[in-house]
């Protein structure tokens, strides 16, 4: 049999010593129902001049029209040429198909933890001081500073097969490393748990397979690269599926309609400096501000120097991230049930408490669930269904961890908003500008970009913060002068006499619970080594 000659793939030959078939422009790769080529025929060694077509070769009409030119042009029997064409035609399927598995990307091989790393995962696990530990070995891995913010992205993305996994959209101004940081923290899970996108198209959400992103954690560098898919995105976060019905063609070529669904939930990590422009997706989300202070400039840049001087060992930042990535293999999906649930209340300064509230008991889930295995299993007596409840010091960890988003929940101003007015009242009282102040002086001072300045100026305007007293827009600018309002510690301090209100009648609940007796089936752990019966 000859062999095709694919070496150079924009004209393939196939030489049988009869006749010479060249398919000049290569062929398509995609679209198996049809094979369109520009085929040059020719005889070895002849001086006729070879015959150039183009024609798709499973068109039987076509075939039979090119096959009786050929003969009659290069005076070669029709037997030899209809032979040959279907030799060809075979090598050019087999030669497609081995290169569309050539595209398919191959599967990552998801590892499996011998006897020893499974051992070591779930020791580290029942650790009492967990999410102490889990801080450091985040250090360790290479997240400088944001200690606080790298907690809640684990635990955000550990809750991605939880039955309500929970988002998050890091805010920050350009160049502070909110993309360093989420990829810092998604290093330290399975990659196969992992979906990273630079840009979507519009669809392309809806081309996956049924349940091939369920229990996956979406990582978007900026969400204005996603800003085609931001509804399906937002519809996997609040209905967990996604549907379109589209047209297609079927076997006969008649239009049909066909439903494309895919299964969620999903975990989605997505970064940006717009926190208004996002609004929509941001109410489904947990906020976190990254530091952006001096401080946090100079740790970074003194880890950068060290890391060139030699000083950092990579080899123990990739060691620590491993064993993050270990002992998220070994946590199950689990149902969690928290008997403290009707006791949870928001500060009530806090704007839309809806989704804010849903997001709070949501985050207490991850807490207890990243906990599991310092949760005694219960077995509901009707269902025969395991669970693991809610302790109250999973509560008090949910509510120190996002004390700082509760607090942005309740300001009407932006997050970067916030940070440029308090700037500013600490400028005013050093500089002694009570009486007023011009845009200039701001701009020479913090060398801000007057757009950005004008922004966060119109803003604190129209929420009354400021107001303008004087001047000029076209000549020396307006005079601003501020406002007096509610001094910013109290509302801090306001909210966290309302969250340690909380605490106090959950921990009241708890030892209440705990001195009465009710029926409840409780069994352990298979790992471990007795199955104990307790009553209630």
């Amino acid at each position: 049999m000859t062999e095709l000659n694919t070496t150079n793939t924009e004209q393939l030959i196939y030489n049988n010593s009869l006749i010479k078939l060249t398919v000049l422009g290569g062929i398509k790769i995609e679209g198996l129902d049809r094979m369109r080529a520009t085929l040059k025929a020719e005889l070895p060694g002849s001086p006729k001049p070879p015959i150039r077509h183009n024609l798709d070769l499973y068109n039987d009409t076509q075939l039979e029209k090119f096959m009786r030119k050929t003969a009659d042009r290069l005076e070669i029997g029709i037997s030899v040429i209809e032979a040959s064409l279907s030799e060809l035609t075979a090598q050019l399927e087999r030669y497609r198909l081995q290169k569309l598995k050539e595209q398919e990307p191959e599967e990552e091989a998801i590892k499996v933890l011998s006897a020893q790393e499974k051992k070591e995962a779930l020791n580290y696990l029942e650790q009492e001081n967990l999410i102490e530990q889990t801080k450091l070995d985040l250090a360790k891995s290479g997240i400088i500073g944001e200690e606080i913010n790298a907690l809640i992205l684990l635990l955000a993305m550990s809750s991605r097969k939880c039955a309500d996994p929970l988002s998050v959209v890091c805010l920050a101004k350009s160049g502070i490393g909110k993309s360093y940081l989420m990829e810092r923290v998604a290093a330290c899970f399975p990659t196969e748990d992992l979906l990273e996108n630079t840009q979507m198209t519009e669809n392309s959400f809806y081309y996956y397979k049924r349940e091939e992103i369920r229990g996956k954690v979406f990582l978007i560098e900026d969400l204005d690269g996603a800003a085609a898919v931001l509804y399906p995105i937002r519809e996997l976060q609040s209905k967990k599926r996604i549907s379109k019905t589209v047209t297609s063609k079927d076997k006969n070529g008649v239009n049909c309609t066909i439903t494309l669904v895919v299964e969620g939930p999903v975990s989605v990590i997505g970064c940006t400096t717009k926190e208004r422009i996002y609004e929509d997706n941001a109410n489904r989300s947990i906020l976190i501000y990254l530091d952006g202070s001096k401080e946090q400039d100079i740790k970074i840049l003194e880890y950068q120097k060290q890391i060139k001087a030699g000083i950092i060992d990579k080899q123990e930042e990739k060691q620590a991230a491993e064993i993050l990535q270990n002992i998220q293999r070994v946590l199950e999906p689990v149902k969690i049930i928290n008997p403290y649930a009707l006791l949870i209340d928001l500060p009530k300064e806090i704007f839309k408490p809806r989704r804010t509230m849903g997001l709070l008991l949501n985050f207490i889930e991850a807490v207890t669930y990243y906990h599991q295995y310092q949760r005694e299993q219960l077995v509901n007596g009707t269902t025969g269904e395991v669970f693991i409840e809610t302790k109250p010091q999973d509560i008090e960890i949910a509510f120190t961890l996002l004390k700082e988003t509760l607090f942005r929940k309740s300001d009407e101003l932006s997050g970067a908003c916030r940070s440029f007015y308090e700037t500013l009242r600490k400028w005013i009282k050093e500089n002694k500008k009570e009486e007023g102040f011009f845009s200039s002086e701001i701009r020479q001072t913090k060398r801000m970009n007057p757009r950005t300045l004008n922004r966060y100026l119109t803003e604190l305007v129209n929420y009354n913060k400021i107001q303008i007293t004087g001047g000029q827009k076209h000549k020396t600018g307006y005079q601003y002068q501020l406002n007096q309002e509610q001094n910013i510690e109290n509302l801090q301090e306001e909210i966290t006499h309302q969250i340690n209100q909380v605490l106090k009648k959950v921990n009241e609940k708890h030892q209440e619970r705990e001195r009465s007796d009710k029926c409840q089936t409780k069994r352990k752990r298979p790992n471990q080594v007795t199955e104990k019966q307790i009553v209630k």
